[in-house]
């Protein structure tokens, strides 16, 4: 494997200081990095009770670069020499509890792992929170920083990887080319807010969330079950969450990863889950230009419907060559779509069966 969708120019000691990003492993850093451009991005945030603000940040692998550098360094010096940091910097749930640290939210702080599904499910889970009345802000998202030797060898070993060298012909979903998704790094916060507190304090809102439907295939640990009914199951749910019908979702922002048997899976899915409508809505795949984050996907994917919801544009899937008849409905190809949006959906499906789908809405003031 020769590609990755790296973070390039990052630097966590201008952005972070100096001893912070030193405790920090490198997806935690991105996570209070975007974290603060979503607090500035929100404005003041009013009157708020810190027991009634959480923090839910997904990673699938948390800090790789970490457990290899003291592994190695534990080989040479001694397993006693390893840095007393290892086990708080490496740990998946750490992100979170620094951001927790960072604003003063008090209250449910917690990291789903669900694999390549758990930014997903951290923004819907949030969003559970926030309407069942636990909570009035939550920031949610993911984070993942895993382009390291040992990560891409393991997922070059399970043929999951591209393994084209040409950036054009790497990460091509729904394309019957496709062979292997491309690593991606980053992280997606996301501040969801219960209406009437943001509507108090004249927040600007981009989308609103109105459904999540979470499952598991219970099929195999990789595999996707092949007539798609795990995934279709989740979207369902999230329709039946939201009290909104099939026909009346516009936009998908498929998980899509450019793997054969994930977009073909998806694409059966999402007929199960919608019917005829099926063919008439559009469904893309922004890995296409991101590659895949794994923990961090859904939280981007969520931050990009949100966007496509504001501003009336549907992403494309670019790089799209040669169609494939397992993955016959509208992706959007190559060219993004300006049209007017009222629902989309977010699909995150991981390693494990785990399935997640958000339905959001247009906001409309």
């Amino acid at each position: 494997m020769k590609l990755a969708g790296e973070v390039k120019d990052f630097d966590p000691a201008a952005l972070l200081g100096r001893q912070e990003a030193k405790r920090m492993a490198r997806f935690t850093q991105f996570a209070v990095t975007a974290a603060r451009e979503a607090l500035e991005d929100a404005g003041d945030l009013g009157q708020k009770d810190p027991l009634r603000c959480g923090v839910i940040v997904s990673s699938g692998i948390g800090g790789q670069e970490i457990t290899e550098g003291e592994y190695n360094r534990g080989l040479k010096r001694g397993f006693d020499r390893v840095s007393p940091h290892y086990v708080p910097g490496v740990i998946t749930n750490m992100a979170a509890g620094q951001i927790a640290i960072m604003v003063g939210f008090e209250g449910m702080c917690s990291c789903p792992v669900t694999a390549c599904a758990g930014g997903t499910y951290a923004v819907g889970d949030a969003f559970r929170s926030i309407r069942d009345g636990y909570a009035d802000l939550c920031l949610c998202g993911g984070a993942e920083a895993s382009i390291t030797p040992l990560a891409v060898g393991c997922f070059t070993s399970m043929k999951a990887l591209s393994e084209s060298a040409d950036p054009n012909r790497a990460s091509i979903p729904f394309d019957k080319e496709r062979d292997g998704f491309v690593m991606g790094e980053g992280a997606a916060i996301l501040l969801l807010e219960e209406l009437s507190h943001a509507l108090e304090r004249g927040a600007k809102i981009y989308a609103e969330v109105v459904g999540y439907g979470a499952s598991c295939d219970a099929y195999h640990i990789t595999a996707p079950k092949p007539d798609g009914s795990g995934a279709a199951a989740a979207m369902r749910l999230a329709l039946r969450d939201g009290n909104i019908e099939p026909e009346q979702v516009d936009y998908i922002n498929a998980h899509g990863t450019s793997t054969p048997l994930n977009d073909a899976g998806e694409t059966a899915a999402v007929k199960l889950a919608f019917g005829e409508h099926a063919g008439k809505l559009m469904m893309s795949s922004t890995k296409s230009m991101t590659g895949h984050m794994l923990g961090a996907a859904g939280a981007v994917e969520a931050m990009i419907t949100a966007l496509a919801l504001r501003d009336g544009f549907a992403p494309p899937t670019i790089n799209y060559q040669v169609p494939d008849e397992a993955c016959d409905l509208d992706i959007v190809p190559n060219a993004g779509r300006k049209t007017e949006l009222k629902y989309a959906m977010s699909n995150s499906l991981g390693f494990g069966g785990h399935n997640g789908s958000i339905l959001m809405k247009k906001w409309e003031a």
